[in-house]
């Protein structure tokens, strides 16, 4: 919590008023440590914590040790959440030119370019250098969103990430800072009228890049094709746009977004195939390389990333290495990601993803003890966590979106089951495809079954009318008060959930 509180918060302070706090934090940091230290170490309270009867009571010895322990813990937080924030921060893009005289920029692929709603190409490039009028060049860092030429994107697809390109054009609107060519807010905007490819991309990544493409090429041509691949791949070029809407419509467009959910079927058949064989502890080493090696293939999604280090954790506490605690472990796999790649705590991906699973984990079982005995338990356990997830996001859905579907909640209980067969349809077509084509053909009529299905759910949810909503007050002070309601629940929770 003292990491979140100085991630987000340190950005929206003002210059001036920053810098003060990162230098004057430190300093009451040592002198809280300093003082709790003290305390824990006063004549009579020295001695060394055990669960005796008093254990809990103010002031006696384990009360002091437990409080220094917390100190320490937040300051550790608070510090990282200021090294983290601070990175980030310095990550905007320092172009070395006026924007206003920038004609071109080179740099390397961050991401696979994928195609805009307008049909022209789009993706991340990570700066070297920027041309300007006159043969001006500067070098330059940071990542700029680049639109590329409609024509150029099957091109830029066969190179992939990493690939190295030089792209023609200039800067779309307001980009902050202009006469120093900084910016303040969010990456800037580029659109590319020539598109030069310069360099390939490494070995690993044409490897990559080949079967991601290999994967894509064998799900085109099929009606389910589209909705395949962005379920296994988040590749979404190919799928239909109205069946994208109606997702939305019907509150279930959490699971287009690859997710724990997806990393969880993937993680489910590996454990089947491996653990009669291998054992538990192998298993779970070995999903984890495979966990890796698929994240790896995806590329860089925030919530992916967060259940990729979930899974990770879930590992280590199946040999034993870390305790059954699912709450410190969503804190720890938040740590994590925030200290490896600062920047994706700003998506409103990441913070949907970390939020639904900490409902899940605390609203859901307080929803979860009301439930159970007046409905049956297959459908108790999944409506409990589709509660705690939307309750949780309430708040952070009404501020950015404006609009609340609560109909999700049902259909989710439908759509989640259905899109889990379909995606163990899609790997086994996959698998079919490379061993026995014939058979493809066989088992896509069940997919196209399904598919069909899953556009009659959605379309029939999406029929219910949404909710306006023009704050998030009140979803915030009801999600609040589950948490505290819920909070008994949580504590007697002991059953691991790594993959949700």
């Amino acid at each position: 919590m003292g990491a979140a509180v100085t991630y987000y918060a340190l950005p929206k302070l003002p210059e001036p008023f920053r810098t003060r706090c990162i230098l004057a934090l430190p300093v009451f940091l040592i002198a809280l440590v300093s003082l709790s230290r003290v305390l824990a170490c006063c004549p009579g309270l020295c001695r060394p914590p055990s669960p005796a009867a008093d254990a809990k009571a103010p002031f006696s010895p384990y009360f002091y040790h437990i409080i220094h322990r917390r100190i320490i813990a937040l300051s550790g937080g608070l510090i990282l959440g200021i090294a983290a924030g601070v990175s980030y921060l310095g990550d905007a893009p320092r172009l070395g030119l006026p924007t206003e005289t920038i004609r071109g920029i080179s740099g390397v692929m961050g991401e696979d370019p994928r195609e805009s709603r307008n049909g022209r190409g789009m993706g991340y490039l990570d700066l070297r250098s920027v041309a300007g009028a006159d043969s001006l060049r500067a070098t330059a860092r940071g990542r700029v969103l680049v639109f590329f030429p409609a024509e150029a994107l099957p091109r830029l697809r066969d190179f992939g990430r990493s690939a190295e390109v030089f792209v023609e054009g200039d800067f779309a609107g307001d980009t902050g800072g202009k006469s120093s060519g900084g910016f303040t807010d969010g990456p800037p905007l580029f659109r590319a009228q020539g598109v030069h490819v310069v360099k390939s991309a490494p070995a690993w990544e044409k490897l990559r890049t080949g079967v991601r493409l290999a994967i894509l090429d064998k799900l085109e041509g099929h009606v389910w094709g589209g909705l395949g691949a962005a379920l296994l791949l988040g590749v979404k070029d190919n799928l239909d746009s109205a069946l994208a809407q109606k997702y939305q419509a019907a509150g279930c467009s959490h699971v287009l977004a690859l997710s724990g959910m997806h990393l969880a079927i993937v993680a489910a058949l590996v454990a089947f195939f491996l653990r009669k064989f291998l054992g538990l502890k192998a298993a779970s080493i070995a999903g984890a390389v495979l966990i890796l090696l698929y994240v790896a293939l995806i590329g860089v999604q925030s919530s992916l990333e967060r259940a990729a280090i979930m899974y990770l954790l879930g590992t280590g506490v199946a040999i034993g290495f870390l305790p059954r605690r699912p709450l410190s472990l969503l804190a720890m796999a938040f740590l994590i990601q925030i200290a490896i790649r600062p920047s994706s705590g700003t998506g409103i991906s990441f913070i949907l993803s970390y939020l639904a699973l900490a409902g899940i984990l605390t609203l859901g079982e307080f929803f979860h003890s009301i439930l159970r005995g007046w409905i049956p338990e297959f459908l108790a356990r999944p409506l409990s966590a589709s509660l705690g997830a939307y309750l949780a996001t309430a708040a952070v859905v009404a501020a950015n979106f404006g609009m609340a579907r609560p109909v999700g909640l049902l259909a989710g209980l439908v759509v989640v089951p259905l899109t889990t067969v379909f995606m163990v349809g899609v790997l086994a077509a996959l698998a079919l495809s490379f061993i026995a084509p014939v058979l493809v053909n066989i088992l896509g009529m069940g997919l196209t079954l399904l598919y069909s299905l899953l556009d009659y759910t959605v379309s029939l949810a999406g029929m219910v009318p949404g909710i306006t909503v023009n704050g998030w007050g009140w979803e915030l002070c009801l999600s609040l008060l589950c948490l505290f309601l819920g909070r008994p629940y949580t504590i007697r929770r002991q059953a691991l959930a790594p993959f949700t």
